[in-house]
C-alpha cells in the first residue's frame, strides 16, 4: 500500500460541530464564531448570524415573560419567514416547543391541530390573519396571538421581540427533549403530532464526527463551506422546509428563504444568491422543466439538488440531470425519522442505471430491513415487504398517542413506514407500493380516512372511498368513489364544495366515480386494492 493509501483520513464528509447539542447551541455558536456572516436572507433583509443569536435570545426572553417554560407548546401559523427560525430557536433556548401549522388546511383542521398541540401561544402572519382572527373563540388553551406582520388586531411580531432583554438566559436544555412536534395526517383520519427531539436534527452529523470511518465521500452533498448558499421553499409545516432550514442553521450557511414555493421565484433566487444547495420534491421539479423562463445556465451555481418526499418518475429524472446539469442526490424518509434515512448518490444518476429507480441505500447510522408488514419476519433481497427503518433521529413518539405511537415503533426500535418495497443484494431501497392506505400528491402525505370522514355526512352519500390514481402533474390525484344514498341524486360539484369546507384543498377529490356497490371482503372490509386496480394497469409499480 502506497504512503499515500496510508495518509490520516480526511475529516468526515458531513459537517459537524461537537458544541451543537440542542438547536439553542447553534446561534450562540455561530454568533460568537461566525457573527458577521449571512445568517437568513428573506424578501429584502439580511440578519446576520449575531443579530439571529440576539433575535433568538429576546424571542426566548419574551416567551419566558410570557409564562412559558420547558416543555410548554407554541403554535406558528403562517408562510415560510425568517422569523418563523427565530420562534423555533428562541423557543429552542428555554425548552419550549414549537408546533407549525400546514396553512392550507380549512379551518376545523386548523382548530384540531392547535388545541390539540395545547399550544399557549400562537404566531400569526398576514396571509392566515383573517383565519385565526375567526376561529380565535375556539381556542380555548391560546393566551396571547402575536402578529408576524403589520396589523391592528394583535401585538405585532418586530415590535413584541425588540423590547425583550437580548440577555442569555441559559436554561438546561437536553439534546432529548422535545423541540418541534410536526402534524401529520392519520390513518385515523385525525392528525398525530410527531415529537422530534433536538438531537433528532444533529444526529447524523454526531453520528459522522464520532465514526469518521463510516462516511464515504459520495455522502459529501451534507458538507457544507463558507461559501454554500441555502434555499429553503418547501413548507416549514414540512420536515422537508424546517428540517431543511435546520441543516443549513446546523452547518453556519447562508440560507434564502422563499415564502412559498413559486417557479419564478426559485429561478430568480438561484440566480441573484448563487443557491449551491436545495430540497424540492418531484412536482416542483416538473414545474421547474416547464417554465418557460428557465434559461441554460439559470442553475450553474447548483452542487447538490436533493429531492424526495414521493418517488420521481425515471424519465422526469433523466430530463431533470440533463437540464440543471449538478450534483442529483435522492433522500427518502418520514417525519417519524426526522426526514432522510437513505440517499441515492450522485454518481448513481447516470441515465440507464437500473438504480435511478431507487431511493437509494442506507446512511451511515440508519438501518434499513424489508419485514413482513405482520410480524417481524426479515425478507431476503429481491421479495417485496414493508420498509422498515431504524435511525437515530427518530421521533420521540406521537403527541399523548401511545397506542398509535406502539402501533408504528416496535419494541426493538424499528419503525413501520407504511411503504412497501424491496431491497436488492447491495442495500438499495426500491418502493413498490404502500402499506398503509396513503397517497401523495404534490409531495403532500393525504390520508382517505381523513378525507372519507369529512364526505361522509354529506345527505347524498351512502358510501365512500378514497384512492389514489396516477396523475401526470401530480403524481398521484385523489379519487372518490360514491354509493348514493337511496333516492337521492347526487352532484360532484355539491359534494366536492361540501368536502372543501371541511378540509384542505389538496386533500379534496379531484375527480367522483358514482357506483352501485363498493368491493367488500368477507368481513365486509373494503377492497381497495380492487378499487385502485384499473387505474393502475400497466404501471410496474403502484406508486406514482
Amino acid at each position: 500500500m502506497s504512503n499515500a493509501l496510508k495518509a490520516s483520513p480526511k475529516k468526515p464528509p458531513i459537517a459537524y460541530f461537537p458544541e451543537i447539542r440542542t438547536l439553542a447551541d447553534a446561534p450562540r455558536v455561530h454568533g460568537r464564531d461566525r457573527g458577521g456572516e449571512r445568517a437568513f436572507h428573506f424578501e429584502g433583509h439580511t440578519t446576520t448570524y449575531a443579530e439571529f443569536d440576539q433575535h433568538t435570545a429576546r424571542v426566548a426572553n419574551g416567551l419566558t415573560e410570557l409564562g412559558l417554560k420547558q416543555g410548554s407548546r407554541v403554535a406558528y401559523l403562517g408562510k415560510n419567514s425568517d422569523r418563523y427560525f427565530e420562534i423555533l430557536y428562541g423557543a429552542g433556548r428555554i425548552g419550549a416547543v414549537l408546533a407549525p401549522v400546514n396553512w392550507r388546511l380549512a379551518e376545523p383542521e386548523v382548530v384540531y391541530i392547535t388545541n390539540d398541540s395545547e399550544a399557549e401561544i400562537l404566531f400569526v402572519d398576514e396571509h392566515c390573519a383573517p383565519m385565526a382572527a375567526k376561529i380565535a373563540h375556539k381556542l380555548p388553551r391560546v393566551r396571547k396571538i402575536i402578529a408576524m406582520d403589520q396589523g391592528e388586531r394583535w401585538e405585532n411580531y418586530k415590535a413584541w421581540r425588540d423590547q425583550q432583554s437580548s440577555a442569555d438566559r441559559r436554561v438546561d436544555v437536553s439534546p432529548d427533549d422535545v423541540a418541534i412536534q410536526l402534524y401529520t395526517s392519520g390513518t385515523t383520519g385525525r392528525p398525530k403530532g410527531v415529537q422530534l427531539k433536538h438531537s433528532s436534527f444533529s444526529a447524523f452529523n454526531e453520528y459522522a464526527g464520532t465514526h469518521p470511518g463510516a462516511f464515504g465521500r459520495d455522502m459529501d452533498w451534507n458538507d457544507w463551506v463558507s461559501s454554500d448558499v441555502s434555499l429553503v421553499a418547501m413548507p416549514v409545516f414540512h420536515i422537508s422546509g424546517t428540517g431543511w432550514g435546520i441543516v443549513g442553521v446546523y452547518s453556519g450557511a447562508f440560507t434564502v428563504v422563499l415564502r412559498e414555493f413559486d417557479n419564478a421565484a426559485v429561478i430568480d433566487t438561484v440566480r441573484r444568491f448563487k443557491v449551491s444547495k436545495t430540497v424540492l420534491v418531484p412536482t416542483t421539479i416538473q414545474m421547474m422543466l416547464d417554465y418557460p423562463g428557465l434559461e441554460p445556465g439559470d442553475f450553474a451555481s447548483m452542487t447538490d439538488f436533493l429531492y424526495g418526499a414521493s418517488p420521481i418518475p425515471l424519465d422526469l429524472l433523466e430530463r431533470a440531470v440533463a437540464v440543471f446539469n449538478c450534483g442529483f442526490v435522492q433522500l427518502y424518509g418520514m417525519t417519524e425519522t426526522c426526514g432522510a434515512v437513505t440517499y441515492l448518490p450522485r454518481e448513481d444518476h447516470v441515465a440507464g442505471n437500473p438504480r435511478m429507480r431507487s431511493a437509494g441505500k442506507a446512511i451511515p447510522g440508519a438501518e434499513i430491513r424489508i419485514m413482513d408488514p405482520e410480524s417481524d419476519t426479515l425478507y431476503p433481497p429481491g421479495k417485496v415487504g414493508e420498509i422498515c427503518i431504524r435511525a437515530p433521529g427518530t421521533m420521540l413518539g406521537y403527541w399523548k398517542q401511545d397506542d398509535e405511537t406502539a402501533r408504528v415503533i416496535r419494541d426493538n426500535g424499528w419503525v413501520r413506514s407504511g411503504d412497501a418495497g424491496y431491497m436488492d443484494e447491495d442495500g438499495y431501497v426500491f418502493i413498490q407500493d404502500r402499506v398503509k392506505d396513503m397517497i401523495v400528491s404534490g409531495g403532500e402525505n393525504i390520508y382517505p380516512a381523513e378525507v372519507e370522514n369529512a364526505m361522509h355526512a354529506h345527505p347524498d352519500i351512502a358510501e365512500v372511498a378514497v384512492i389514489g390514481v396516477p396523475d401526470p402533474k401530480w403524481g398521484e390525484a385523489v379519487k372518490a368513489i360514491i354509493v348514493p344514498r337511496a333516492g337521492h341524486t347526487p352532484s360532484a360539484e355539491d359534494i366536492l364544495a361540501y368536502t372543501r369546507e371541511r378540509v384542505a384543498g389538496y386533500k379534496v377529490p379531484k375527480s367522483i366515480d358514482f357506483v352501485d356497490a363498493l368491493p367488500r371482503s368477507a368481513t365486509g372490509k373494503i377492497l381497495k386494492k380492487e378499487l385502485r386496480a384499473p387505474y393502475w394497469a400497466g404501471k410496474d409499480r403502484q406508486v406514482n
